[in-house]
């Protein structure tokens, strides 16, 4: 046996987002006696111990709002030209992957890869402008695309889009799968009687996941149902103006904040509804997973078509009506009723990650001969 090949993935840290998590399912599914992951990181990340403990390196460098733009380059091409035993780096910045893979073509690896998560870019004016010089250097430097949607694809990669893969954000279908058992203890764990409704959110608070636009829906849901709660996991900047909103509205008896959670899956089994009403998204894995669970979500209609497994457990709204959201949580009911559907749906439209980490595989042992 020889030594397996080592993948070079780069990210700003390991912590619980939506394209980390999917790195980490694939990981720990992928046959490691082949594949192995590395990690280029800036910052620290709650995955980093996990990743070692599975035969991984975490590199760092300091991240470009810490450095600036020219000491930024200077640290890529260094960490590049010091790390030639890598064949493959697989980018996961959006717009920034255009700076990582000049620096890693310039250094002479061979195979570069660019994964789009996102349909726009977070930040102010000055940001987006960087960004967006940023990832003019995709395409000139990028050997492969991959995107978890058409729309990723088509933002990240518009002279591309049509020669991108589109690498579908699988989930681990089994752990997902709705159990009354576990729904019973796992609301017994949140002190949640039979009769509360419950509303959750998976996301880091960040602009895009627009924690805001949920308060104020549920400030308006908490007057029709009292017994009504909003579980929400997650961490993020954005978290001490979200509790200050819920402290101003008297509402802190009835939001929960969860923090960074391990067991989404089991949480999932808890709540009655999903609200998710993001700015913009990728192809977000948390949709896949609430379907999973068998949970209606309610959803704003700027996230792509390609989430609906099909399941009739999707409905899009405008974020320009929040009545219409309010309407239609009025009509809901506690679930009380199993919450089974068919395992095979998911798997069928190509979303156990089991899958997934195959064609993963086979991609990273093809382009390396």
């Amino acid at each position: 046996m020889g030594n397996p090949l080592r993948i070079l993935h780069v990210v700003v840290n390991m912590n619980r987002g939506g394209a980390e998590t999917l790195l980490m399912n694939i990981y720990r599914n992928i046959d490691r006696s082949k594949i192995q992951f590395d990690f280029l990181t800036c910052k620290e990340g709650i995955f980093d111990r996990e990743i070692i403990q599975m035969g991984g390196k975490v590199h760092r460098i300091p991240y470009v709002s810490d450095i600036g733009h020219f000491q930024y380059i200077k640290q890529l091409d260094n960490f590049f030209s010091n790390h030639l035993e890598y064949k493959i780096v697989h980018s996961h910045m959006d717009k920034m992957s255009g700076l990582v893979l000049r620096a890693a073509k310039k250094a002479g690896i061979t195979h570069r890869i660019a994964h789009s998560h996102s349909t726009s870019s977070e930040g102010g004016l000055i940001a987006k402008f960087y960004k967006w010089y940023a990832g003019k250097h995709i395409f000139p430097n990028a050997t492969n695309l991959l995107a978890c949607s058409y729309q990723a694809a088509k933002w990240l990669f518009p002279k591309g889009s049509e020669n991108s893969f589109i690498f579908k954000n699988g989930i681990e279908i089994e752990r997902f799968k709705f159990s009354s058992q576990k729904r019973v203890l796992i609301r017994e764990e949140l002190e949640v009687n039979d009769e509360s409704f419950v509303i959750g959110h998976v996301g880091r608070f960040s602009t895009p996941k627009n924690h805001m636009f949920l308060i104020e829906i549920f400030k308006e849901v908490i007057k029709m149902r009292s017994n009504s709660k909003l579980f929400l996991v997650g961490e993020g900047q954005l978290l001490p103006e979200i509790k200050n909103k819920v402290a101003e509205y008297h509402l802190e008896d009835n939001v929960k904040f969860l923090g960074s959670r391990s067991d989404v899956d089991q949480l999932l089994q808890a709540f009655d509804l999903f609200l998710f009403p993001s700015l913009y998204e990728g192809l977000p894995v948390t949709l896949i997973e609430a379907q999973g669970a068998g949970l209606t979500c309610l959803i704003s209609d700027s996230i792509t078509k390609e989430v609906d497994m099909g399941l009739d457990l999707i409905e899009y709204y405008p974020l320009s009506d929040k009545k219409v959201w309010i309407e239609r949580i009025k009509t809901m009911g506690v679930s009380k009723a199993q919450r089974s559907l068919s395992n095979h749906v998911l798997s069928r439209k190509g979303y156990d990650i089991k899958d997934t980490t195959k064609q993963l595989q086979s991609f990273y042992i093809g382009v390396s001969r």
